[in-house]
């Protein structure tokens, strides 16, 4: 697996992240709590992460109210010399989105006793009752301690970001060094202003949902519902609404057809799609059974070139 540099940060990523979210639950609600994956389920994925040449996990303080931290943590405890980086994020919290310095620097050592290390540290969420300015200095001060090595921000808009990097310049502070936003063939807001701004600004864009729930797959096609404990069955109003429909569907059936002209699967099209995309850094995947990296290796190989991803592009043109 290729390397590739977030943003200007010095720091390498492999071309896919692992992202650790079901670990312990679905992400940071309380509602899917125990939801996802197991502990044992997860230290499996990591190694096969570790296996495939995956060098970067993705995790939040506030994924399985702290489970998937701490799996993430027993498991780098025995590979200090893999080479593995991980990230977290910060501001989730029961009470609201919490990006005060006094917030950041609470829970950045509690993700430091779990984890034994923070490489990579993002904010989840914006909080508008917080300045920008204090955020970015608890993290300038975080990497200028030796804390963490680079900072980036979760689930921002375009204006939130140009902000961000107008206060960092004028203050003489650490700018975010990448963005990771959701992103697929199914979600495709950010290709209006944001990518714009992160080509313009050389910043890294590590997307999760690259596959939109698992709708972007073969398993909803021809008539089938979603599974009992699937994605899209315990956590898609939550966190992909509007995207298991009818027409989307539809979409996902033409993908197929190109698919098969090149003998891989649905899944393996919209990450070579993805992948393809000169703003896309490193997507995020998240396996929950080891047949799912697959889809991974098939688009590591599949190397579609522009004209391919515009077709593409174009069955799912309602989504721009």
């Amino acid at each position: 697996m290729k390397t590739k540099e977030l943003g200007r940060s010095g720091v390498l990523t492999s071309q896919f992240i692992f992202g650790a979210g079901a670990i312990g639950g679905v992400g940071s609600s309380a509602k899917t709590l125990g939801r996802g994956i197991s502990a044992e389920q997860g230290m499996r994925r990591l190694d096969e992460a570790e296996q495939l040449g995956i060098r970067v996990v993705d995790t939040a303080d506030s994924y399985g109210a702290g489970e998937s931290e701490r799996v993430v943590g027993d498991w780098l405890a025995g590979r200090a010399g893999s080479g593995m980086l991980v990230a977290t994020k910060v501001g989730n919290s029961p009470q609201g989105a919490n990006l005060s310095r006094p917030h950041i620097e609470r829970q950045l050592a509690q993700s430091v006793k779990r984890l034994g290390r923070v490489d990579l540290y993002l904010s989840h969420s914006p909080d508008p009752a917080t300045p920008v300015t204090e955020t970015l200095e608890a993290f300038t001060a975080a990497r200028e301690n030796g804390t963490i090595r680079a900072f980036g921000v979760s689930n921002v808009g375009v204006r939130l970001l140009e902000e961000l990097l107008s206060v960092a310049a004028s203050e003489g502070l650490d700018r975010p060094e990448w963005v990771q936003n959701g992103f697929s063939l199914l979600d495709r807001g950010v290709e209006r202003d944001l990518l714009p701004l992160i080509a313009q600004e050389g910043l890294g864009f590590t997307p999760f949902s690259p596959l939109a729930g698992g709708v972007l797959s073969e398993r909803y096609l021809d008539g089938r519902a979603a599974a009992p404990g699937s994605r899209i069955a315990v956590a898609g109003d939550l966190y992909y609404p509007n995207i298991y429909t009818p027409e989307n569907l539809k979409c996902v059936d033409a993908l197929r057809m190109r698919a098969r002209e090149r003998d891989i699967s649905v899944s393996a099209m919209a990450l070579a799609w993805l992948i393809a995309h000169p703003a896309v850094t490193a997507p995020i995947v998240s396996p929950s059974r080891p047949n799912h990296w697959r889809a991974v290796r098939e688009a590591l190989a599949a190397e579609i070139g522009e004209a391919e991803r515009d077709e593409i592009s174009e069955i799912f043109l309602i989504h721009r």
